[in-house]
Formats: structure tokens, sequence, C-alpha cells
């Protein structure tokens, strides 16, 4: 039985994606923010269409948005919300984008919601609850040896300037595929046992906290590259089936 709070995602991220289906391919204006990544009025609005939803029925939790930023931060539960991951793509007219909304309940990551309106995608976990993708019940897959292995990667530039770019050349040469599916799509891939391992170095916790809960819901394991569990400042992944995370972790270890 879906909890009050994952139903309240499930239908605020139904609501985004609708909208954001709608301004898909309009030629919308850019912005550039801050930090140089790029904003539209589809990811300004399909925020606040997620943060009104949400905070409906929960007024008294926190909230931290992509375009909005943190808000009531001390509370013990906490919405982190991106409300259009990939809006790069986006612009661009790429479909790999998507709608991201997760529940950080005492600092644990307890609920995950990903839409993906073009793609035509949507999946959602809840701790002890299983993993689903299009009303499916997905696993992850049971590969345990790194030569049989299919490889996702994503957003590794930073892995390139780091002292474990060899480990990793190593690595891939090593598994049976290597491709850069990237976004949410590997990680929906992952949960439904078509990949064994996603790895990205570039990514902020509002990208991949509903997608953890969704992996290890499925039955992965979902640390960053080097082992920890996963924060409100994680900036890279290991996302794996479990029976291959602790080869790669060893095989990326420096």
């Amino acid at each position: 039985m879906a909890s009050a709070e994952l139903k309240a995602a499930i239908e605020a991220a139904r609501l985004a994606s609708r909208l954001i289906h709608t301004l898909y391919g309009q030629n919308l204006t850019v912005l550039t923010k801050a930090d140089t990544s790029p904003v539209t009025r589809a990811d300004v609005r399909a925020e606040e269409i997620i943060h009104d939803t949400l905070r409906r029925s929960f007024p008294a939790y926190g909230f931290y948005g992509e375009e909005s930023g943190a808000q009531n931060m001390g509370a013990e539960s906490i919405w982190l919300v991106d409300p259009l991951d990939g809006t790069q793509s986006f612009v661009r007219d790429m479909p790999f984008f998507s709608t991201q909304i997760a529940l950080m309940r005492a600092g644990e990551l307890v609920l995950g919601v990903s839409g993906a309106p073009v793609y035509g995608e949507f999946a959602w976990a809840e701790e002890g609850g299983g993993a689903f993708l299009d009303e499916r019940l997905v696993r992850v897959s049971r590969v345990a040896e790194l030569d049989a292995a299919f490889i996702s990667t994503g957003n590794i530039r930073s892995l390139s300037q780091d002292a474990r770019w060899g480990r990793f050349g190593a690595l891939v040469g090593g598994v049976r595929r290597v491709r850069g599916y990237g976004d949410f799509v590997h990680y929906h891939l992952l949960a439904r046992g078509a990949l064994d391992v996603v790895i990205e170095s570039d990514v902020h916790i509002l990208d991949i906290a509903a997608l953890a809960v969704i992996v290890r819901e499925a039955g992965g394991t979902f640390t960053d590259l080097s082992g920890a569990r996963l924060g409100l400042a994680t900036t890279s992944v290991l996302a794996t089936n479990a029976a291959l995370h602790e080869s790669v972790l060893a095989a990326l270890r420096p």
C-alpha cells in the first residue's frame, strides 16, 4: 500500500510532467543561472506545481528545489526536487530529461519518483515496497562477473582528471559492453536488469536522490565512487546490481 507521501509525490510528478510535455519543442527562452546551467519557464513552473502539490499535504516538510533553493532544511522530512533534470536535453529537443522527486527523512532517502514525459517512462519506489517502472515491479540483474557486465557512464569529466582515471580505463577494458545512456535512462535500465553498473562523477544530489531509492528497492546498491552513502553533498555515483558493487569499488580504488 503506497503511503500518503508517495501518492502525493506521484501526483506532483505527473502534473509537472504533463506541463513539461506541453512545453517541449516550443522554443522557450533559455536563461543562464549563476552556476552557468540553463533554465526555462518549464523548469520554474514545474517546480512551482510540485512545491504547491506537496506543501498542500505536508506543510511542515522541508523543500530543496533546483530552482527555488532550500527551505526549512531543519525539518526531519525534506523533499528533494529537480523539476526538469536534463534541461540541456529539453532545449535541444532530445527526450532525455525527467522530473525527479525524493523524500529524505532523518538523513535517509526513503522515497523516489522519476517521470520522463517524452521518453515515456514513469518509475517510483518507497522504502520496503519494491521498485516499479510503468506499473511493473522491477529487479536488477544477477550478473556477478565483471567480464559479463554491461556498464553505462555519464558526466565523467571530473573523473578524467582524477587519480582513478587509469583504473577506470582498465575496468571498462574488461567488461562486456560500455555505453553512455546518461541522465535518468541508465538508472531505469539498471533497475529493470538491462544494465549492471552505472558510473558518474559530476552529479548533484537532486539529480540522483529519487533514482537511488528506485535502484535500491529494485535490489541494487547505490553509493558514491568511494563507496560512501549518499548525502546532500554527494557528487559522484557508483550504482550496481549489488553483486558487482565490491568488485567495481576494488577496481577503481587508488
